[in-house]
């Protein structure tokens, strides 16, 4: 057992990391503006990586998605990066990383046939089989629009051993729908002078609506009766 001084070290380094995602959530503008001063044409392929991770890898749900593509629409309206690129690229990384994630369910769901993976035990492998049998596309268009929800859908579809093209055809639609409307939402009202007054505001706003449906959804699992 670790001792006390020790824990309390690592909670506090713990809610020190948490405290600094979160400013660097709110402030999504500022730290853009930075890494563009800084790295020039090379932010499209920063902005690629964590789109593609923030959809692609089970571990990383936290990386901001909503909230970064409405950010880079704004700045696309000032002129500082070029919208058809960012549509084009972020799109391909958003079906990219769900794809990954997929084959990396499916992979994992076939070696671990009969027992648990990890975190995802063999009831709710077959639970999400039957589910990805039942309701399919509907399911990953929309999961595109949950932040973490969005992270595990895709790989979840893999474990439960959902058609690859079925699931492909979903993906991309809901990759570009996802993106798109982010991006595009960002460009045209990004710059208005009340929203650019309130920018910090309107991010936070974009994350706490983004949290609302799985937090809800798990308000209502919570009231029913077991």
């Amino acid at each position: 057992m670790l001792p006390i001084h020790l824990t309390n070290s690592c909670l506090w380094r713990i809610m020190e990391m948490l405290t600094n995602f979160i400013q660097i959530l709110l402030h999504l503008d500022d730290n853009l503006k930075l890494v563009i001063q800084n790295y020039g044409a090379w932010t499209y392929l920063i902005l690629f990586l964590i789109i593609f991770c923030e959809t692609g890898l089970v571990v990383t749900p936290f990386f901001p998605g909503d909230s970064l593509l409405f950010v880079v629409g704004a700045f696309a309206a000032a002129g500082t990066l070029e919208v058809w690129w960012l549509l084009g690229l972020l799109g391909i990384a958003a079906v990219a990383g769900d794809s990954v994630n997929y084959w990396i369910g499916k992979y994992l769901g076939i070696r671990f046939n009969n027992k648990s993976i990890f975190f995802v035990k063999r009831e709710y492998m077959e639970r999400t089989h039957r589910f990805y049998e039942k309701y399919g596309g509907k399911t990953i268009i929309i999961a595109r629009f949950v932040p973490i929800i969005r992270t595990y859908a895709p790989f979840l579809a893999g474990v439960g051993r959902m058609s690859y093209w079925g699931f492909a055809t979903y993906n991309i639609m809901g990759g570009i729908a996802w993106v798109s409307t982010f991006i595009l939402g960002g460009y045209f009202f990004g710059n208005i002078p009340f929203v650019k007054e309130n920018f910090t505001m309107f991010i936070f706003a974009i994350i706490i609506i983004s949290l609302l449906p799985p937090v809800i959804e798990y308000l209502k699992h919570r009231s029913q009766p077991s």
